[in-house]
Parts: C-alpha cells; sequence; structure tokens
C-alpha cells in the first residue's frame, strides 16, 4: 500500500506542469557519467532510500527500482543522480525564498529497471524537476551497468571511434527526420507553416545529433531472443532533438551498424549479423 500510495503521488507530480517553455532551455539533468566503477563498486553498501517530503515550500518524491542496491556501484551513480536534482531544487526554494512563487516547487523522480539479466542491467530516470515557470524541467537519464565488470557503461566508452558517431548520427538524423515529416503531415498544415516547422524543428534535430558521444549519452539496451544485443534504444528528452511538446523521443539503431564501431571489450553482449 506504501509503495501504491508514493506512485500515485509521483504521477501526480510529474503531470503538474505540461504547458509552456522551460525558461532558459532545456535544464534536463545530463547522466551520471560511465565508464571505470566508482570506489561503491568495490562493495560498500549504498543505501537507496526513497524519499517523500511535503512542506509548504516544495514537495520531493524519489523512487528507487527494488533491486537496485545490490549492485553498489550502480546505487552509487542512482543516489549521485537523485542528490545532484535534489540539490538543485533546494537551491531554488532557498533563492525563492518561503512560498516562492505561490505554489509549491516539486521534484518527481522515479527510477525503473527496464532490464536485469546477469550480463546487463537498465534503468531508466524520467522526472520533473518544477522550480517556477509555466512547468518543470524534464530529467530524463539512462543507466546501463556491466556486473561482471562492475562497471557503468558509457557512449564513450561502448564507441571510441568518432567515425562510429558519424554513422549512428546519420541513422537517428534519418529517423528523425521521418517521424517528423510523417507527425506535421498528419496535421495537415498549410504549405508556408509546414515548411518553417521542417526547417526550424529539424534544425533542433541537426543540432541535437551531432555525432558526439554527449549527444547519446542516453541509451537502453534491446535484447533479441538469444539475449544479446539486438539494438540500443538512443533517448532524447525534450528540446534536444524537438519542442517540448514532442516529449522525450527514441531511436533504435541496430546492431549491424553498431558493431563495426563498438569496442571490443562489449562486442559480445551484441548479436552477429
Amino acid at each position: 500500500m506504501k509503495r501504491l500510495l508514493f506512485c500515485v503521488l509521483l504521477l501526480v507530480l510529474a503531470g503538474c506542469r505540461r504547458e509552456a517553455d522551460v525558461p532558459g532551455g532545456s535544464g534536463a539533468v545530463a547522466p551520471a557519467p560511465g565508464g571505470a566503477a566508482t570506489p561503491a563498486a568495490a562493495g560498500a553498501e549504498v543505501p537507496l532510500v526513497d524519499v517523500m517530503e511535503s512542506t509548504s515550500g516544495y514537495i520531493i518524491g524519489i523512487s528507487y527500482p527494488p533491486g537496485a542496491a545490490r549492485y553498489p556501484g550502480l546505487a552509487s551513480a542512482l543516489k549521485a543522480y537523485a542528490d545532484s536534482a535534489r540539490g538543485d531544487l533546494m537551491d531554488a526554494v532557498a533563492t525563492a525564498g518561503e512560498g516562492g512563487e505561490g505554489m509549491p516547487y516539486d521534484l518527481s523522480l522515479p527510477f525503473d529497471i527496464v532490464l536485469d539479466t546477469p550480463q546487463l542491467v537498465a534503468v531508466k530516470a524520467e522526472g520533473t524537476s518544477y522550480t517556477g515557470g509555466a512547468h518543470g524541467t524534464p530529467l530524463v537519464a539512462r543507466f546501463v551497468w556491466l556486473p561482471e565488470r562492475q562497471e557503468l557503461l558509457s557512449a564513450q566508452a561502448l564507441i571510441p571511434d568518432p567515425a562510429g558517431w558519424r554513422d549512428v548520427s546519420a541513422f537517428v538524423r534519418e529517423s528523425l527526420h521521418a517521424a517528423l515529416s510523417q507527425r506535421i503531415d498528419a496535421d495537415e498544415l498549410e504549405p508556408v507553416e509546414r515548411a518553417r516547422l521542417l526547417r526550424s524543428i529539424g534544425r533542433m534535430i541537426d543540432d541535437g545529433t551531432e555525432p558526439q558521444p554527449a549527444n547519446f549519452a542516453a541509451f537502453e539496451p534491446v535484447p533479441g531472443p538469444d539475449g544479446r544485443l539486438r539494438a540500443l534504444r538512443f533517448v532524447f528528452p525534450p528540446y534536444q532533438v524537438g519542442p517540448y511538446s514532442d516529449g522525450v523521443q527514441t531511436v533504435e539503431v541496430p546492431a549491424s551498424l553498431l558493431l563495426p564501431h563498438v569496442a571490443p571489450a562489449y562486442r559480445g553482449l551484441f548479436a552477429a549479423g
């Protein structure tokens, strides 16, 4: 019952602000860096305790996934991400003073496991932080933990070759532009307005998918029938490749495109052919 009530609180918080632009750009908190295991990965326990706080000035709801604490390195990364988001909110509360803009500031940050195998554990974070304005700032991150290597996998470590990111970028851009055209065609806009949207949002797509690892930092493994990965699903928060109204967007890049560029240490995770 406690877990159910907590989930209801998170859903209410996440739905509070939906209608206008976030002041100052995307503001989305970046995923925790991957690579070598943190000191906690050596075995020190990192407790993950759900947070529920409500005062006249702010509301905080943070929910960790059951079982994540058994991987101390992963738990450390999740807690660091949550602590950073919470710290940003509390800084805003302190700056605004008691009462803020007449409504409580809030942080809604649920973590959920999207894949759990002996080789890979993937956790997603999709929440909202509201510190004034018409709606909250999206918080979008992904964490891919390799239990056998005690390592948080990063985009940079996975594909160290710049040529690989050029291929990934080209594939993702083509997919996003095609999806944009389909959405705009479905709206049956006037030709002038259609051209304007294609141009402005298309520029956001191109800027947000420059062939750099930082633009592809959030990704989820997509397993095939044999458990090896048939693709990676790259995740883009609002404002990276489209307006807030387009929400979180994803593109699956097949293993056949990725494998020639994947670092040797990680090629065994992917399905060949």
